[in-house]
Order: C-alpha cells, then sequence, then structure tokens
C-alpha cells in the first residue's frame, strides 16, 4: 500500500480556516460582516484580516475634492475603531487579528487581498445600494468567483 506524501505548498482548507478576510467600508453591515467574521475566526482559531479597500476615481470625478485624503480618513478611522473594540474585548474575545488597506475598486481589491492573505473564507457585509439589484454587488461577484466560500451577512 502506498502512503501518499503531504503537500510541501499551500493548500486551502484542509484542518479548518486558516484565515478569514472580512471586507469593510463603514457601513453597518460591513462591521456586523467583521463581528460575524470575528467570531467564526475565534472558534476556528484562524487569523482575522480586516480588509478596507480605498476607491481609486479619476481626477475629474472628484470635483477637487482631494479623495486620496479622504479615503485615507476613513481606513483611519475604521482601524481605530476596530482596535477600540478589540481593546474593550480584551480576555473575552482574544482573536488574532490585522488591518489591511487595499486599493481599487471593492471587487478586485478583495479578491486580491483573499489572493495574497492566503484567505480560507471571505466574509461581506449586503450591499445596502439598490443599484447593485442592476449591476451586482460585490457579494454576488465574489460568490459567482467561486474562489472562496463566502458568507454574506445582512
Amino acid at each position: 500500500m502506498t502512503q501518499r506524501q503531504p503537500s510541501q505548498g499551500f493548500e486551502r482548507g484542509t484542518d479548518g480556516p486558516k484565515v478569514i478576510v472580512a471586507g469593510v467600508d463603514g457601513s453597518d453591515s460591513s462591521l456586523r460582516a467583521a463581528a460575524y467574521a470575528g467570531g467564526l475566526a475565534r472558534r476556528q482559531g484562524a487569523l482575522l484580516a480586516i480588509v478596507y479597500v480605498q476607491p481609486v476615481m479619476p481626477a475629474g470625478a472628484a470635483l477637487g475634492v482631494p479623495v486620496a485624503g479622504t479615503t485615507e480618513e476613513i481606513a483611519e478611522g475604521l482601524a481605530a475603531e476596530i482596535r477600540a473594540a478589540a481593546e474593550r474585548l480584551r480576555g473575552v474575545w482574544d482573536v488574532r487579528w490585522e488591518f489591511h488597506t487595499f486599493r481599487g475598486d471593492p471587487y478586485t481589491g478583495l479578491v486580491t487581498a483573499a489572493d495574497e492573505l492566503k484567505a480560507d473564507a471571505v466574509v461581506v457585509g449586503a450591499s445596502e445600494s439598490a443599484g447593485h439589484r442592476i449591476v451586482g454587488s460585490v457579494a454576488v461577484r465574489l460568490v459567482k468567483a467561486g474562489r472562496w466560500p463566502v458568507t454574506v451577512v445582512p
């Protein structure tokens, strides 16, 4: 009988998730998704990678507003909010977590983050935009990509 040799490379999802990516944008549903992902990470002993994707707009679309500075402020605010929540829950909610910022459109940013971080699962909030019924939300596009288990939190 031949025994199978263990793989030397990366293997996704063999002993439960090791990395769970949670996409946040400051909306209520994204913050609920991060909390849900945190519970999953705690129970599984996984790393929680919280990801904010800074939108990149053409200069003309910004109408003179410094978009890069504004999205940096949003990222810093989200990171501070998450740090404060983790500090309040220290000892009760011991989860290894990291905050990452990527640039681009939300779908591409989350795909890049999940690939680079070798995610085993992705958790996002349900879209709160009516326009996504026509174009398709980030969550739907992630599910259709079929590359990771995707949980959509309302």
